[in-house]
């Protein structure tokens, strides 16, 4: 019998938390996430990105919320009460994603990511590092330093 918390032969564990977008299930990286809040109407910016829901005041600091369904193409409604924001550090700047639920936290090793299928559009390939099965259900990893890609040329 093997020890679960010791790393597998075939690759690295690592958690990740699962949150829903548009009836799709999706995760990022557990480290990059610093916190999850109910959803906070946000105050809209001119001139932003449709995606861009505008910012909001996060303990004095601003904070720019992505609707993270929008991003990826996906059919979205109105923010709710039920939506959370999850509070990410991405390439050392910090915002919230939009989604409609967190789920849980999932354990996966390295080798249980499966990469995206060619027959996947490039808009999809762009954000989708790989895909996995666990528990029945298929849950596409989410790369978060493409999600805001001018955000990489700013800090350049």
């Amino acid at each position: 019998m093997t020890d679960p918390v010791t790393q597998s032969a075939t690759g690295a564990r690592r958690e990740l938390i699962a949150f829903r977008i548009a009836d799709q299930e999706f995760c990022v990286d557990i480290m990059q996430v610093r916190e999850i809040r109910g959803w906070t109407v946000a105050t809209p910016l001119p001139r932003t990105p449709s995606y861009m829901k505008g910012v909001i005041n996060l303990r004095g600091a601003v904070l720019p919320i992505v609707d993270l369904g929008a991003r990826l193409g996906l059919t979205t409604s109105e923010p709710s009460a039920r939506h959370v924001i999850m509070v990410v550090t991405v390439g050392g700047r910090t915002l919230g994603l939009l989604v409609e639920a967190v789920s849980d936290i999932i354990d996966v090793s390295d080798d249980m990511v499966q990469p995206t299928p060619d027959v996947a559009c490039d808009t999809v390939k762009m954000f989708v590092k790989g895909l996995f099965a666990i528990d029945g259900r298929m849950v596409s990893l989410i790369s978060l330093d493409r999600v805001l890609p001018e955000m990489e040329a700013e800090a350049a």
